[in-house]
């Protein structure tokens, strides 16, 4: 689509060839942007794998800046029906689209008696974690079964991989798991270690995992390297003894645009 299949009605209102504008539109010009490309990508004028038109263009056919363009797109990114692919524009993804990865989720424990992740992605961390003191919030406290405000040694860590992954991981260990133990005096390791740490000490390990997506915070996008309108997968792992007690708990963040999760039930 270009800017000479757009015209004036008689109201000054901008109409597109692909689906014209209602001459009194309250909406924000984004919104109105965004409804547009929708209807668009739904009813097939704009098909899937196929780029949309640019944001010069659109800009000029509606008559706004390209940051509003941007905005509206962030919208469409938000709901999954566009990819932004860098140096080439914004492109409609098929409804039926698998993404480019999957990662299968789960611990799965060595013959040396360690653990691993079992999509056996090799994670470098770009600086040592560091245990602090933090206090367990009420939601965490409830996930450990710990009182609210119990002590936890927590790690946080910057991971990345090849090609050109990475993730926020945080691990807390309650105090109270760590009494008449050696770690009683000294920080445990963070996880992955954690886990071999925790069946040294006569535990038997298993693992309950919560998903949720949801938007990042500005620091998180930034940290991540994503880009605007990209959610993220926020992925709780609860680590329980033989008897279903709360040992530790991870919170891992990884970018949601491009991934799926495989479970084997």
């Amino acid at each position: 689509m270009n800017s000479t299949s757009s015209e004036m009605d008689a109201e000054g209102t901008q109409q597109a060839s692909g689906g014209p504008m209602p001459a009194e539109n309250t909406q924000p010009k984004y919104r109105q942007i965004a409804d547009y490309l929708r209807r668009g990508i739904l009813d097939g004028t704009f098909p899937a794998g196929q780029p949309l038109p640019s944001e010069e263009a659109l800009a000029k056919q509606f008559g706004v800046t390209r940051p509003t363009v941007r905005q509206g797109l962030t919208e469409l990114r938000a709901s999954g029906l566009v990819e932004a692919i860098m140096g080439r524009g914004t492109f409609v993804r098929s409804p039926h689209s698998r993404p480019s990865m999957t990662r299968p989720r789960g611990v799965r424990r060595g013959s040396n008696a360690t653990y691993a992740e079992a999509d056996g992605i090799k994670w470098t961390e770009a600086e040592t974690p560091i245990a602090t003191r933090t206090d367990a919030p009420l939601a965490l406290a409830d996930l450990l079964r710990v009182p609210p405000g119990e002590p936890l040694y927590t790690y946080d860590a910057l991971q990345t991989a090849d090609p050109g992954l990475r993730q926020l991981h945080r691990t807390y260990v309650p105090f109270s798991i760590l009494v008449g133990t050696k770690y009683e005096e000294e920080a445990p390791p963070p996880a992955p270690q954690l886990y071999t740490a925790l069946a040294e000490l006569g535990h038997e390990l298993h693992f309950t995992e919560y998903l949720r997506p949801r938007m990042p915070l500005p620091d998180q996008a930034q940290t991540l390297r994503l880009p605007e309108g990209v959610p993220i997968l926020v992925i709780l792992r609860v680590t329980l003894n033989e008897h279903d007690k709360p040992l530790a708990l991870e919170e891992l963040q990884l970018p949601g645009d491009d991934l799926e999760l495989r479970y084997n039930l």
